[in-house]
């Protein structure tokens, strides 16, 4: 006899509990309180079991019938129901801890340990705040391509494309991460390719005519201040690295006898160590600057803090007060500057510039010739290019 909600709802307590039987082993269990529960009794490996769907009124009769039929489903595959329910609910509870936040957190940690610079990791904390608010502590297992694009629309539709498309790579990488330690099963993110508008490739601000670079030479040599900031803006026209590469520059990075400045690859954006030949003015300004921070590990360190190396907008904020605003110069602009002017020259082999530079051959059948140091002529190009610059600031 199949039950109805008419005649539950006329069951009354009674002096002993008591059954009203359904379909398929389904029950009611009415209690002398009054609590009617809904319950199938089973047998699973020679053991007599008893499983519970909960309450009546709070589970009707049709998701009763619904939950006990998942269960002989589940008998029927020879999978205990009650055993089935307690891994499911210790599956939830991990999902409510592995949220994605913690594994942005331990993507970070990993990060460290691998030694990337302060700034990398600055810029990923950066994006995460914007992430955190919205899905941070969502289990990461349930994230969604539509949660995660109409995260990067918010970007995008205040017209930060370029941190859009930034933001959707460290979130991939972030899954991918989760992935690996066995927290996630897919990436969202990877259906979200070419979803968001392209940012137009702007180049950094940068000096190339001779006859404007020299009066700008002369005025970082007049500049005054801070000693390792003059340093470091003396430096970036003659080396030309990438910003970051020199502001967490080490000490122990220089061997001034050999002329050779290495910097590892945690610190590269290709993640390849790269050698710098030092021309003598180099070791001229280095020998001077030793005499102020050669106590420290950090080549230019803070002047309040002698254990974390300059920031990123220091030497911006340099350029600005000798007068040339970031609309026309930058400190990456003096890759630029190199380039161009090195390339001009008609001297070296191009492959020796872009060595030094230390960009990636994008040309795929290039790649085997490229990977060629072209030493040799990479110490004389970078004796020859300091010389010029000297040049430069002599003609008044």
């Amino acid at each position: 006899m199949t039950l109805t909600d008419r005649a539950i709802r006329a069951a009354k307590p009674k002096d002993r509990p008591y059954k009203l039987t359904d379909t398929e082993s389904l029950y009611l269990y009415v209690s002398t309180s009054g609590a009617r529960l809904w319950r199938m009794n089973y047998q699973f490996d020679q053991k007599q079991r008893t499983i519970s769907y909960g309450s009546y009124p709070q589970v009707t009769l049709a998701e009763a019938r619904e939950k006990n039929r998942s269960s002989r489903r589940l008998l029927e595959n020879e999978i205990d129901p009650m055993e089935h329910r307690k891994q499911e609910k210790k599956t939830k509870q991990l999902a409510r801890k592995n949220t994605f936040d913690a594994n942005a957190k331990d993507f970070v940690k990993m990060l460290e340990r691998e030694g990337r610079s302060e700034a990398t990791l600055n810029k990923i904390e950066w994006l995460m705040k914007m992430v955190r608010p919205h899905i941070g502590d969502r289990p990461i297992s349930e994230i969604t391509a539509p949660e995660a694009l109409s995260l990067l629309r918010m970007v995008e539709k205040a017209d930060k494309l370029e941190t859009a498309r930034r933001l959707r790579s460290t979130m991939g990488r972030i899954f991918r991460h989760a992935i690996a330690s066995g927290h996630a099963d897919k990436d969202p993110t990877a259906a979200l390719k070419g979803v968001i508008a392209t940012p137009d490739v702007q180049s950094h601000p940068a000096i190339t005519d001779p006859k404007k670079l020299g009066p700008l030479l002369r005025a970082i040599d007049a500049c005054d201040g801070y000693k390792p900031v003059r340093s470091g803006l003396r430096l970036l026209p003659i080396l030309f690295p990438r910003p970051g590469e020199l502001r967490l520059a080490h000490w122990d990075e220089f061997d001034l006898e050999a002329m050779i400045w290495c910097i590892p690859a945690g610190r590269m954006k290709m993640r390849r160590p790269h050698k710098v030949p030092l021309p003598h003015q180099v070791l001229d300004i280095l020998e001077e600057l030793r005499t102020v921070t050669g106590h420290c590990d950090l080549v230019f360190p803070q002047i309040r803090n002698q254990k974390r190396s300059m920031s990123d907008g220091t030497m911006n904020a340099a350029l600005k007060r000798i007068g040339y605003t970031s609309d026309e110069v930058t400190p990456h602009g003096f890759r630029a500057t190199a380039a161009t002017l090195l390339n001009e020259s008609g001297l070296w082999h191009p492959d020796a510039i872009e060595r030094q530079l230390s960009h990636q051959e994008n040309n795929q059948s290039r790649r085997p010739y490229a990977r060629s140091e072209h030493w040799d002529e990479r110490i004389r190009m970078m004796q020859w290019w300091a010389d010029y610059l000297d040049d430069l600031k002599k003609d008044v």
